[in-house]
């Protein structure tokens, strides 16, 4: 089997990746890892080829966590033979908006054709599901399959996905490739004004999701036969004096897959994920979880804070600005859902305790009740050098919740306190995710320590771009 290995990019460093290794069965011969980094779409451009920089990191993690380039693709089946699994390739995608997945496929169907079955691994809220349901409808799966096949359910609560959901992979043969690049090189060429308005409609709501939108389809269609009109003649008569007679719905019959259909058929699997430990949102409700977790192209928020100031995360995440000779930039990168509060040293502890719980700082939610059985926030001191006014140091990861990327004057020296719950893990990344985060602001908020938000324009990667004059 090939292991698609769905990793959130947003979670760098990703806590399962280091245990995958232990996690997979040495009794089982594996062809290759190949990674999957999701969710870029989240993410806007802090500069050119920051998503070239993204992969880099995927694959930094990667090689951290002891995996390393083995053999191509072409030559996995030989691969079985050694102890663990190469890594056969990196892939930046978003499941959700379609970027990136024509080039997966394409990539499966070139290199690993059907030698054998597929598993989406992956954590929990990486994704996997929704990299599903986009196979299952795309160049990927045999046509007939998503009649057949219930679609994987997508939810934010983790281990939704209890049933090992699967679809039979299409057979890539050269016809069937060749046409398929065909339409590719078709579709490339098209403008937004060529295509339809249901197809403008659905890509305007891709744009309004996030940053990097793609456009996957379907070479292959299943030609559906035409279905009989039966009826009873004596049925459609009747006198003034009789009522008309109801005809009992007949019993759809159910699609089922046919023998030819899958008896020499390789099967791509999705699975439950895998529980993320010391991660905040496993001390969530569900509904807390849906606004932690962010669905929407994510908008930068970015103050500047002299020392003695404090940013709150909503209640999941505080840090406080300690010591410094200069003002910093703090950029929150974080469900656009979640408040963002700042205050001053002296105020911040009184704030917790009067709006944990409350409106004001949203999540958790449920009053003195809620907060009396959610960990308290523990500190750890962090000590940072600048590197200058446009380029962040580091990114103080707050959990899941998010994280905070503070940019600073060249030398100038920092002392913060950052705060997670108890029990939840608090990363300091470097190099930061995006360390250009800063510059995507408006002008400053007078009075205030905010800059206006900024929202860069999306991306479609399959389309022709019209320059307008």
């Amino acid at each position: 089997p090939l292991r698609l290995y769905i990793l959130d990019v947003t979670e760098l460093p990703d806590p399962v990746l280091p245990q995958l290794q232990g996690l997979l069965s040495p009794d089982v011969p594996a062809a290759g890892l190949l990674v999957v980094g999701n969710k870029v779409d989240l993410l806007p451009a802090d500069s050119p080829g920051h998503l070239a920089r993204l992969r880099e990191q995927v694959v930094t993690a990667c090689g951290q966590a002891g995996l390393h380039h083995g053999a191509p693709l072409v030559d996995v089946r030989l691969a079985g033979l050694h102890h663990g699994a190469p890594l056969v390739d990196v892939r930046l995608v978003s499941a959700k908006t379609g970027f990136g997945l024509e080039g997966l496929i394409s990539r499966l169907q070139r290199s690993w054709k059907c030698a054998g079955d597929v598993y989406l691994l992956g954590a929990t809220n990486s994704g996997k599901s929704t990299l599903f349901n986009t196979l299952l409808h795309s160049d990927y799966c045999k046509t007939h399959a998503p009649d057949v096949i219930n679609r994987a359910t997508v939810s934010s609560w983790p281990g939704t996905t209890l049933n090992l959901l699967k679809f039979p992979i299409i057979n890539p043969t050269c016809d069937r490739i060749f046409r398929r690049q065909e339409r590719l090189k078709e579709e490339a060429t098209k403008t937004e004004d060529q295509l339809s308005s249901e197809e403008k409609k659905h890509l305007n709501r891709l744009k309004k999701q996030g940053y990097l939108v793609g456009r996957v389809g379907r070479t292959f269609q299943r030609q559906k036969s035409r279905s009989m009109v039966e009826f009873d003649p004596d049925m459609l008569s009747y006198s003034i004096d009789e009522d008309p007679a109801h005809t009992p719905k007949r019993h759809e019959k159910r699609e089922e897959f046919t023998h030819n259909e899958v008896k020499d058929a390789r099967w791509c699997f999705d699975t439950p994920g895998i529980i993320k430990e010391k991660c905040v949102l496993n001390l969530l409700t569900e509904k807390e979880v849906k606004m932690v977790l962010p669905t929407q192209a994510i908008i930068p928020r970015t103050f500047i804070l002299k020392p003695g100031m404090v940013l709150f995360l909503a209640a999941l995440g505080r840090v406080d600005y300690l010591q410094g000779e200069k003002p910093a930039w703090f950029s929150v990168i974080a469900s656009n859902q979640l408040p963002v509060h700042i205050t001053t040293l002296s105020k911040a502890d009184a704030i917790y305790a009067k709006h944990a719980g409350q409106e004001f700082l949203k999540v958790p939610m449920g009053g003195e009740e809620r907060m009396k059985e959610f960990p308290q926030l523990v500190p750890q001191d962090i000590t940072l050098k600048g590197i200058g006014t446009t380029e962040a140091v580091a990114d103080i990861k707050l959990s899941s919740a998010g994280w905070v990327a503070v940019t600073a004057p060249v030398d100038s020296e920092l002392l913060l306190r950052a705060y997670t719950p108890q029990g939840t893990a608090l990363v300091v990344r470097q190099p930061p995710l995006l360390p250009y985060i800063s510059a995507i602001r408006g002008a400053r908020i007078a009075g205030t320590p905010a800059y206006r938000t900024k929202k860069p324009p999306s991306l479609v990667e399959n389309l022709e771009t019209v320059r307008r004059r």
